[in-house]
């Protein structure tokens, strides 16, 4: 095994503007995505990139917060490193002066995302792996030792996380067949928010030609029945079978919400995603309580793992959408999924990296935890961008064979 110290460390502000419409939704209407990009360099032929999402302004506080973070890492040998990861983790969301821009949240949060992405792509391509199966061939001791389990003793102790994973080691292979297979997608992109009703048709006739079966749609419209309208034309179009989300991207009130989802409820929604504030858990048990058996999703807002718990233990989510780009990254991510297996609670992720890291994810989640395979969001906008964008076909995600975590963009690389 080659040894690789990280030598330097810089940060790309990388910014991709969108096709009118492309992106929006009932809170979000700028049409760019942007990733505050990690850079870590070694003293061989390697590198290490690190991803977080953001909406363009504001891209380069995050990168700057990433730089003064990441001072540490820099003449760190990478298996040392990753020895004892979560640890390291936990000391650099301490950092004394940073944390209170935070902590665990905001832009101090998804610059240690960043960071930590970098350093599990970086681990991955100097074993010459995929991240997936970097993760699978370590043992329950080693995984747990990547994670930060502080705040969390309550419900998930070392024993008991490393207890889970041991459960499902036996079982491995009945699930190893979706590394043939692979793993189900979900489009995002035929409903976004701003797209005409005459849009979303065609894109919808044009996913279920590519095999999708599933799909997702923005409400929050200040008129209800617009969102009433199209929810309906959408479960007409792909019938009953087909899988309808609809995500309402934190626009209801609670009351809205109650009065929403009653309107909706005919038309089956596989999930109710974001409906109200992202912080109100009482809101969200509330509705929980009266929208059952329809499920509500949530996780594209949720910065951390003690608010994801606090989630859990009210019984205010049944689907958890964590998102190693928002959460502090693949280390968080994987805390978050025991947390889940723990409670019995599906995850779905969403995806800020546009699907290049969970597809390796939700593969370690599945076969090492035991996670049910339901299915991973696609949103294709970013594809091209990719040195090795993820392959998706018949509605299917490929396993990714390229070490790392396909996080690489092309022309974004130290010194360059």
């Amino acid at each position: 095994m080659t040894q690789y110290r990280i030598t330097s460390l810089e940060t790309r502000d990388v910014r991709f503007p969108l096709e009118q419409g492309a992106g929006s939704d009932a809170v979000h209407s700028g049409a760019e995505y942007a990733f505050a990009t990690t850079l870590l360099a070694t003293d061989g032929n390697v590198f290490g990139t690190g991803i977080v999402l953001t909406l363009g302004l504001g891209n380069q506080l995050v990168c700057q917060a990433i730089e003064w973070l990441g001072k540490a890492l820099i003449g760190q040998e990478i298996e040392e490193l990753m020895a004892d990861f979560g640890t390291v983790a936990q000391k650099l969301s301490q950092h004394p002066q940073l944390r209170w821009l935070g902590p665990q949240k905001g832009v101090v949060h998804l610059a240690l995302a960043s960071l930590t992405n970098a350093c599990f792509d970086l681990w991955a391509k100097s074993r010459g792996v995929p991240l997936w199966r970097l993760l699978l061939d370590l043992d329950a001791r080693k995984i747990v030792d990547l994670l930060d389990l502080s705040y969390l003793e309550d419900v998930l102790i070392r024993d008991e996380a490393e207890a889970i994973l041991h459960r499902h080691t036996s079982s491995r292979r009945e699930r190893e067949g979706v590394l043939r297979t692979g793993y189900p997608g979900y489009d995002t992109s035929v409903g976004w928010f701003q797209y005409e009703d005459t849009q979303v048709r065609e894109l919808a006739r044009q996913a279920m030609e590519k095999g999708f079966r599933a799909f997702k749609l923005k409400v929050g419209s200040r008129d209800g029945q617009r969102d009433v309208r199209r929810a309906f034309m959408l479960r007409e179009l792909a019938g009953q079978d087909a899988l309808i989300m609809v995500d309402a991207n934190q626009q209801w009130t609670l009351p809205r919400a109650l009065e929403m989802c009653a309107e909706l409820r005919n038309m089956s929604p596989y999930f109710v995603e974001e409906p109200t504030h992202p912080d109100d858990i009482r809101a969200h048990r509330t509705l929980a309580e009266s929208i059952r058996p329809i499920p509500i999703a949530l996780g594209e807002h949720v910065p951390n793992r003690i608010m994801f718990k606090n989630f859990m233990q009210a019984e205010a989510v049944e689907i958890v959408q964590v998102d190693c780009t928002r959460v502090a990254g693949i280390s968080e991510f994987l805390t978050v999924s025991l947390l889940a297996r723990k409670f019995g609670l599906r995850v779905v992720p969403h995806v800020g990296d546009m699907g290049q890291i969970h597809q390796h994810l939700v593969l370690f989640n599945h076969i090492a935890m035991g996670h049910e395979a339901v299915f991973l969001e696609c949103i294709p906008h970013l594809q091209p961008h990719f040195v090795n964008p993820a392959q998706i076909e018949n509605g299917v995600y490929g396993t990714p064979q390229v070490p790392g975590s396909s996080s690489d963009l092309k022309g974004v690389r130290p010194g360059a």
